[in-house]
Parts: structure tokens; C-alpha cells; sequence
């Protein structure tokens, strides 16, 4: 081989290594490029969630028309109206359970504050574990008042003389913490009188300075029992028993005239006044046409007088003027009932000059087919009467054109 084909060998062979050279240089530029392009992509999608969103929600907002963003506005103030009424109302509940659940507490410190209750709010109350094992504390604490009264007996003319004072811290009976206090008076085993004082209004310290007199021959008063009863009136209801004394008269010293004071107690036995039971009715009297209206209305709680525990009651009204009947007038029976009905109105003419001079005569009686009827018992009124029949009389007259309706316990007829 020649020198020339020799360096024409070389040169080949060189220009044929040139190109590999440039193919390895370039092998890896095109490595970093096609490197550098893919990761541009990653870098673009690391952004891509958050772009989406927004693009989402601007195509929503430019498709959906505005009426539609209105609704949707409304429906989610509806939603949030409707969780905040839930809370509210779970929230009052949750209240609403403990101010029960307290009320019990809360009721026994108004029943305390409340004077008309007197002493049976303690029945409502639950008592203390030292009230249960002593009922004798109990019974201290209630306050029923207290009497002054005089006694006063005549050797020679037989007669004891009855002072009915005052009262004083007596408990309120009606609605607005006060009493209508009066004083029944009578003599035990006969009763054959009953006195009754004036009525005192809206007072729980009532000043009566009144007297009543009780012809008892000395042999006799030893064996009598003095009972002075002080009650509430109610025109429209039985009259409640505020308390009572009981004096044996054998304990009195009959030698000189006895004044003091006694703290009430709390009625024995208020039989007298429930067993013949009440009659409610009203009276009206016109005095240019001189006419005395009486309607009857109604009964409660009359005493059974036939066999099966019922009665069969009627009501008979007499006109009375110095212990003569002029006229007389009676309701129609009730049958087998112990609180009939009536509503029956009957009418007397009674001139104004005379209206003080006569009284009226209301008797419940038991009709009886086969035998006598019964007397239940009655009540007497008019400008001689006293207590409380007196009181509606007076009412009456005092109230011309106008109907005074009061509830009577019935008396026996020998005490009328």
C-alpha cells in the first residue's frame, strides 16, 4: 500500500467516526429534551384539580341562567331556616324538663306565700323527715288565731252572759289574703239557741263587742259545753270553719266575771253544719210595686232520709208575719237525689210599709208517698233573723230591683 491510499484510509475512516461522535453528543441532547418535555407536563398537572374547579364553576355560572341562582339561594335559606327551628325547639324542650321537674319545689314556696291556703297547704306539701316522726309538730305550727271572750253568770236571774270580743290573727280564708269573719255561738248538748255576730269584712282581726244571753238554771250549766265558733262567710258557698273554742262550764269559776284570751283549734266536729245540708237561692224586692221575689235555685249535700241513701227533696216557702203564715208556695220534687235543681221563682206582694215586719220561712222537706214528709231543714229570714240570714235580708233592702243570690247552711227546725 502505497502512503497516499494510506492517508486516504485515515482520513475515511476519521469523517466515518466524526458522525458517531456527533450522534453520541447528540444521543443525549435529545435524551435531556425528550426529559425536559415530560416534565413539563408533570408541572402542569399538579395545577390542573384546582384550574379544573374553577373552569367547572365559571361553566357553570355562564350557563345557568339567574332566576336559577335566585332559587338555588332560597332553597339553601330554607335549609338553614329549618336547622336553626330544630335547635331552637330541642333547646326549649331540654327547658321545658327542667322547670318540670322543678316546679314541684317551686310550687311548695308559692303555696307557702299564699294566706288563703291556710293550713292545708302541709297536705300538699311533702313533709319533713322530723314532721313524720313527731305529727305533733305538725300540728303545732298551724295557726288558726286567736278569741277573746267574757263570761259573765247572774245567780239570781239565771242567765250567763256570752262576750264575744275580738279575734285576732285569724288566717286569710278568700282569694286576696283577708277573711269575712263572724262568730257562731251556742251551748252543747241542747243547742237549742245560736247566736251568730255581725260579719266583719275583708279583716283577719275582727273587733265584734257583742253579747248573747243563755238562760241556764245553775244546777244545769255545770253539764253544758260553751262553743264559739268563728267562720268565714262565703256568699257563695258553704261557709268554712275557721276554728273553735270549747269551754266546759264546769271549769269556770262561775264567782266572777272571766276575761281572756284562747288560741283556736281546729273544729271537732263540723256535723252541724254539714249533715242537713245548703240551699242556695236569691232575693228581690221591688218597692213601688211592692213585690218580694224568691227563686230557688239549687241544693248540695242534703241529708239522706230514705232507705236506698236518697231523698226525694222539695222546698216550701211561707210567708210569715208575727208568727202567722199568710201565704205559702212550694218547688217540685226532685227525685232520689241529695242536689236537686230548681230555678223556680215565686213572687209575694209585700207593701213597703210591712216588708220590716214580715220574715220568710225556707223549708227543704222529703216527700214521702205513703207517709208524712220530712222536714231536712230550714232557714228564716227577715229584719228578726240573725247572722247570716239577717245579712242577706239586709242586702236586699239595701239593693232594691236587684237579685242577691247566697248560699244557707240549713238548720234544724229548733233552731230557727
Amino acid at each position: 500500500m502505497s502512503f497516499r491510499h494510506h492517508q486516504l484510509f485515515k482520513r475515511s475512516s476519521v469523517e466515518n467516526a466524526a458522525p458517531e461522535v456527533v450522534s453520541e453528543d447528540s444521543s443525549p441532547v435529545t435524551s435531556n429534551s425528550s426529559i425536559a418535555t415530560t416534565a413539563v407536563p408533570e408541572k402542569e398537572g399538579s395545577e390542573n384539580p384546582v384550574e379544573v374547579i374553577k373552569g367547572t364553576i365559571d361553566n357553570i355560572y355562564k350557563k345557568l341562567p339567574a332566576w336559577a341562582w335566585i332559587l338555588i339561594a332560597i332553597g339553601a335559606g330554607l335549609i338553614l331556616l329549618c336547622i336553626m327551628y330544630c335547635w331552637c325547639k330541642r333547646c326549649c324542650s331540654k327547658r321545658k324538663k327542667k322547670n318540670k321537674e322543678k316546679k314541684g319545689l317551686k310550687g311548695a314556696i308559692d303555696l307557702k306565700s299564699v294566706k288563703n291556703m291556710g293550713t292545708s297547704y302541709r297536705e300538699k306539701v311533702q313533709p319533713d323527715i322530723e314532721d313524720l316522726e313527731s305529727g305533733e309538730k305538725v300540728e303545732e305550727e298551724k295557726k288558726l288565731g286567736k278569741l277573746q271572750f267574757s263570761l259573765d253568770y247572774d245567780f239570781q236571774q239565771n242567765n250567763l252572759t256570752v262576750g264575744v270580743v275580738q279575734a285576732a290573727d285569724l288566717p286569710g280564708m278568700d282569694m286576696s289574703g283577708t277573711s269575712d269573719p263572724y262568730v257562731k255561738v251556742y251551748m252543747l248538748p241542747d243547742k237549742k239557741k245560736k247566736y251568730e255576730t255581725k260579719i266583719h269584712r275583708k279583716t283577719l282581726n275582727p273587733v265584734f263587742n257583742e253579747t248573747f244571753n243563755f238562760k241556764i238554771p245553775y244546777n244545769e250549766i255545770g253539764s253544758k259545753i260553751l262553743i264559739m265558733a268563728v267562720y268565714d262567710f262565703d256568699r257563695f258557698s258553704r261557709h268554712d270553719i275557721i276554728g273553735e273554742l270549747r269551754v266546759p262550764m264546769n271549769q269556770v269559776d262561775l264567782g266572777q266575771v272571766t276575761e281572756e284570751w284562747r288560741d283556736l283549734v281546729s273544729a271537732e266536729n263540723d256535723k252541724e253544719n254539714e249533715k242537713l245540708g245548703d240551699i242556695c237561692f236569691s232575693l228581690r224586692y221591688v218597692p213601688t210595686a211592692g213585690k218580694l221575689t224568691i227563686i230557688i235555685l239549687e241544693a248540695k249535700n242534703l241529708k239522706k232520709m230514705d232507705v236506698g241513701g236518697l231523698s226525694d227533696p222539695y222546698v216550701k216557702i211561707t210567708l210569715m208575719q208575727g208568727g202567722k203564715r199568710l201565704k205559702k208556695k212550694k218547688t217540685t220534687i226532685k227525685k232520689n237525689t241529695l242536689c236537686p235543681y230548681y230555678n223556680e221563682s215565686f213572687s209575694f206582694e209585700v207593701p213597703f210599709e210591712q216588708i220590716q215586719k214580715v220574715s220568710l220561712l225556707v223549708s227543704v222537706f222529703d216527700y214521702d208517698r205513703m207517709g208524712k214528709n220530712d222536714m231536712i231543714g230550714r232557714i228564716l229570714l227577715g229584719c228578726n233573723a240573725s247572722g247570716t240570714e239577717l245579712r242577706h235580708w239586709s242586702d236586699m233592702l239595701a239593693s232594691p230591683r236587684r237579685p242577691i243570690a247566697q248560699w244557707h247552711t240549713l238548720q234544724q227546725a229548733d233552731e230557727g
